[in-house]
């Protein structure tokens, strides 16, 4: 089971706030390009695909590849922007024996309660070689994602989620090795102005997980600083490359 269960209002809240600009995209597009080595044809298994926002962002990015988008929350499927969006699980993935070129698995990992699992039904339906890319914050990196600045309380859950050696050790299981590890930088936000005013706390699994009381701290924290600070919201999230 997930960390939390994503019901239509956590849904509706990632739809609204969780999608990137395509100033934002700009790193993880170049990051994708490197590692998958996208053609026409390449089947991309989008793993935790929610609202369909990066499928959907593939099949634009690269012209030609067969986008195969599985998620497991009936909520996120209603809400996707990609058709069409299968149900299927990590552990259970409705797709043949080696039968997709890549996997993309963004801020997924630490809702997979069984990684070892995981890692090896992607050893199933991916073909020899063929790479995972996991987009994701991991336990004890914080220090790169604005959010944990103005919500340190949420540090403490995201230090439960897996860290990369975590990771490389339940697909290491499966045969998987590290190919690459970097932070990409994105524009989360034009300014924290706009952060603050767009956050919606049921959109971070994080911000779900603190008390009230330590929410409410957070949320007057980044609104005092939104008045005085200026600029863009960058922050950098994790790639591991695994093959």
């Amino acid at each position: 089971m997930a960390r939390i269960a994503y019901d239509h209002a956590d849904a509706a809240a990632f739809e609204a706030t969780r999608h990137l600009t395509d100033d934002g995209l700009a790193s993880w597009r170049a990051a994708a390009t490197r590692h998958l080595a996208p053609r026409p044809g390449m089947r991309l298994l989008d793993l935790g695909a929610g609202t369909g926002s990066w499928a959907r962002t593939f099949t634009n990015w690269f012209p030609g590849i067969d986008v195969v988008a599985v998620e497991p929350s009936e909520a996120m499927r209603s809400r996707s922007m990609f058709e069409p969006t299968h149900a299927g699980d990590a552990a259970h993935l409705p797709l043949a024996d080696d039968s997709v070129d890549a996997a993309w698995i963004s801020t997924v990992i630490h809702h997979v309660p069984d990684m070892t699992a995981a890692a090896h039904e992607l050893r199933r339906v991916l073909r020899l070689g063929a790479p995972v890319l996991i987009r994701s914050a991991f336990a004890g990196r914080h220090q790169a994602i604005t959010l944990f600045r103005y919500f340190p309380e949420a540090i403490r859950v995201l230090d439960t989620y897996p860290s990369i050696a975590d990771v490389e050790s339940a697909f290491a299981d499966a045969g998987f090795a590290t190919a690459a590890i970097e932070q990409v930088p994105q524009i989360t936000a034009p300014s924290l102005r706009e952060a603050a005013t767009a956050l919606q706390r049921e959109a971070h699994t994080p911000l779900q997980l603190i008390s009230d009381d330590e929410y409410a701290a957070g949320v007057k924290r980044l609104h005092e600083a939104a008045q005085v600070e200026t600029g863009p919201v960058i922050d950098a999230m994790d790639l591991l490359v695994l093959r």
